[in-house]
């Protein structure tokens, strides 16, 4: 079939890369070869596909329903409110919701629906009452008490990205939403026409192909592969790995570094969770200026997760290569860890006047009540109206996070979770394309990582007030993050990644991907993602001592027990310093990667987080293309094709009466 269509098109270049087409303005544009017509013929579709994932009970997500390209007209929802054939809709954001409940509930409706198609419009968020696809209670199953029935989501949360739809959902880019709202336009106007403007689908899931519809199956047959990535901790100062001290108590500050959204490469995450990520870094950045760590009586740990939206996939990988006694864990003692505070949403504050947050605490009375004191201490000593309160005692628990992880493995901890939101979440956008750069506040962030940053100094032991009210956040900073991590300008292209890492593309996503090859706990994992890799050498850069192999060839010579090159893509022969910074890989506990592949193992009944684990993954695919493209319809295909037989027969009979009579007139003569 290609090589036909290859043919054809040789023939019809042949015909007219030689002569001179008109544009509607009039002016001329000559065809010179083969692909100046086919892309004269076919518009490329920019944007987002939502993908086919995989759990061990079935499937989510989008898919070509079989092995073939789908193609189908477009048109408007509002013009297909009762559609007579099978067609790709066109919706605005507000209208997906409700395109979606249709399709679950009206099966004849549905089977026409041949693709969607998601409008793009800038600062979108501002007409919108809010759009969240994800359930009322993210992630209940894994919540350490039993009110899974309370609502953290509840105006919002919908739960449509997980279900399984099988016709392909693409959101458009800003230019192609223009593109194919003309072609709806163009096919509404060309009704009684002979042409139409159709988009084809190119979403075709291994998954699908191979008929493996469950994560079982499908890494039996190689057709999918576990979500994960890797998550990065750090010491402040290091842990001296050569001498053996008594190991001291230690503070350990969490948060979360992947999003998760109905379209896979559009997972921003701003206000969730990455305001807290941007703090974090922020704490980190303030708290290496300070002086007399060391002389501290407790150990600072900052752990930034991955995979923690499917499942909480990075922090019970943590805990799971703690128990396995990894490279990656070394020098680590989870034994010793006496609190924990997470840095959970906190870019929704007030832009201006009481900078509000809320501490969602849990565990021993006495050790809440400890970090509570210094969340207090830290906000009398800022100058700023920064205001701290307790969570509601209604609420049943702490919010969907990463300290549930900590409260299951280890039910004696205590633990803070710091938010902008009581009761309810404050982000309208929760897990949504929606959740960008527009939706936080660099000044929030700012206030929220003071007051982390104070806390934790108070809670390691710091009582020295010169040196607590020297502890500044750099506002620069946060306003650089933003633009590195959350907008495509400049994106990963910013001065501050580009001094650390070289990063494989422009604009930002914070979806946790998926495992390459075996996870390694080496040093310098070779499948680490961007995100993962700019967190790891900028902790590693904070948190650094000098090394007496600086300028040694790195990493060759940079090999000591807490030595480690950092800036290595960035630079020719990277740094070498000394950090107490590692890789963790993070991925489900029920999987094990072997010589020929993955396996799923079964579930350890004393291990409770792990018997809910759905063990995500995400289908293989070849190409994800979508174009849209003019075709003649088939009934005047047919009529051209009559008359053209009409026409050679008329032709035949005119020759043969022709002949005839002439062969008459020359017997006459």
């Amino acid at each position: 079939m290609e090589s036909k269509l290859s043919l054809l098109l040789s023939l019809l270049c042949f015909i007219t890369c030689f002569h001179t087409s008109f544009s509607a303005s009039g002016e001329t544009n000559p065809f010179k070869s083969v692909p100046d017509l086919e892309k004269s013929m076919y518009k490329d579709i920019e944007g987002f596909p939502c993908v086919r994932l995989l759990n061990l009970t079935g499937e989510i997500g989008c898919s070509n329903p079989g092995r073939e390209k789908v193609v189908a007209p477009i048109v408007r929802f509002k013009s297909s409110k009762e559609l007579t054939e099978s067609a790709a809709i066109l919706v605005s954001v507000d209208e997906f919701e409700s395109v979606l409940s249709r399709v679950s509930k009206d099966s004849d409706f549905a089977s026409k629906v041949a693709g969607i198609f998601v409008e793009s419009r800038s600062q979108v968020q501002n007409g919108l009452d809010g759009f969240s696809p994800d359930v009322k209670f993210p992630q209940a199953e894994f919540a350490p008490y039993t009110s899974n029935n309370f609502q953290w989501n509840p105006a919002q949360g919908s739960g449509i990205m997980w279900k399984a739809y099988n016709f392909p959902v693409f959101l458009l880019s800003e230019t192609s939403t223009s593109i194919v709202q003309q072609a709806a336009r163009a096919s509404e106007n060309s009704k009684m026409s002979y042409t139409k403007v159709v988009s084809e689908f190119d979403l075709v899931m291994q998954t699908t192909k191979s008929g493996t519809h469950d994560s079982d199956s499908c890494l039996k047959e190689g057709t999918c592969l576990p979500l994960g990535g890797y998550s990065v901790w750090s010491a402040l100062p290091p842990i001296s790995l050569s001498s053996s001290p008594k190991p001291k108590p230690i503070v350990l500050a969490i948060t979360s570094m992947d999003s998760a959204s109905f379209f896979r490469d559009k997972s921003l995450g701003a206000e969730s969770p990455i305001s807290g990520l941007i703090a974090m870094l922020a704490v980190v950045d303030a708290l290496s200026n300070v002086d007399g760590l060391t002389e501290l009586n407790k150990q600072l740990v900052f752990l930034v997760l991955t995979g923690e939206a499917w499942g909480y996939l990075g922090s019970r990988r943590f805990f799971e290569e703690f128990d396995q006694q990894s490279d990656a864990i070394k020098g680590l003692n989870l034994t010793a860890i006496e609190m924990v505070m997470e840095i959970g949403s906190v870019g929704m504050s007030f832009s201006q006047g009481t900078k509000t947050f809320f501490a969602h605490t849990a565990g021993d009375t006495t050790s809440v009540n400890e970090t509570l004191s210094a969340l207090y201490s830290a906000q009398d000593s800022m100058s700023e109206n920064v205001m701290v309160r307790k969570a509601s005692t209604s609420n049943p628990g702490v919010p969907p996070s990463s300290l549930m992880t900590f409260l299951t493995k280890k039910p004696e901890i205590s633990g803070v979770v710091l938010e902008d939101f009581d009761s309810t979440f404050s982000n309208k956008f929760y897990h949504s394309h929606l959740d960008g750069l527009s939706n936080i506040n660099s000044s929030s962030i700012v206030a929220a990582a003071s007051l982390v940053a104070r806390t934790l100094y108070i809670q390691a032991g710091g009582s020295d007030p010169l040196a607590l009210n020297s502890i500044n956040i750099n506002a620069s900073l946060v306003e650089e993050l933003l633009g590195c991590l959350l907008d495509c300008e400049p994106g990963l292209s910013c001065e501050l990644v580009q001094r650390y890492i070289s990063p494989s593309t422009t604009c930002p996503n914070h979806y946790v991907g998926v495992i390459l090859g075996e996870p390694s706990t080496a040093r310098y994992p070779i499948y680490a993602g961007d995100i993962s890799r700019f967190v790891w050498n900028f902790l590693a850069d904070k948190t650094a001592l000098p090394s007496t192999n600086a300028s040694s060839s790195c990493p060759k010579h940079c090999n000591g027990d807490n030595e480690l090159c950092i800036r290595q893509e960035a630079v020719e022969k990277g740094v070498c310093v000394i950090s107490s910074t590692r890789y963790v890989p993070a991925y489900s506990t029920r999987l094990k990667y072997e010589p020929e592949g993955w396996k799923v193992l079964a579930s350890n009944s004393s291990d409770m987080m792990g018997i809910k684990d759905p063990v995500w993954t995400e289908s293989n695919w070849d190409m994800i293309q979508v174009r849209v493209y003019t075709v003649q319809d088939g009934a005047y295909d047919r009529v051209i094709l009559l008359i053209g037989i009409v026409v050679t027969l008329l032709a035949y009979l005119l020759i043969v009466v022709g002949r005839t009579l002439v062969r008459k007139a020359l017997k006459r003569d």
